[in-house]
């Protein structure tokens, strides 16, 4: 495993555009702090008002679809949708960047400790502060395609 400042970054494959966007490089500081499991690091890639809808719509994380407000619904949907995950990795096979706004297309593969494993097709679109604060990550994905991959693997 290589490591980059404490963060396994064969967890991050990046096969998209990579040219030096402020909001681009907002959705990879936040990768990076999901792939390396360390939420106030990922806390401090969003404004203290941002929204998280992820995904957009109601689901098992968000059942009336309102998204996440502000830092404390923030922490609450880290602790719901990401602890429970024993490890993350991204496959970002293309990225679009212009204005406040990068939208990234990929794959997360998500493994849990009993060995499943489920990939999540998505577009995940960031809009940036002028500070380069992350004030919304809406993620475009559908629950039951992602589900129907679930897999065990050892």
């Amino acid at each position: 495993m290589r490591t980059l400042d404490g963060v396994d970054v064969d967890a991050i494959t990046w096969d998209a555009p990579d040219g030096d966007h402020p909001a681009r490089r907002a959705s990879q500081r936040s990768y990076t702090a999901v792939a390396a499991g360390d939420l106030e690091r990922w806390l401090t890639v969003y404004a203290e008002d941002a929204v998280i809808e992820d995904p957009v719509g109601p689901s098992m994380f968000d059942p009336e679809g309102r998204g996440h407000h502000g830092h404390d619904a923030i922490r609450a949907f880290w602790e719901l949708a990401i602890a429970p995950i024993q490890s993350f990795r991204f496959h970002i096979r293309d990225s679009h960047a212009n204005g406040s706004t990068c939208a990234n297309v990929g794959t997360i593969t998500t493994s849990f400790a009993d060995g499943t494993v489920v990939d999540t097709d998505l577009v995940m679109v960031y809009t940036i502060h002028d500070d380069g604060r992350v004030a919304s990550m809406r993620a475009y994905w559908e629950p039951e395609r992602a589900m129907a991959t679930a897999r065990k693997e050892s």
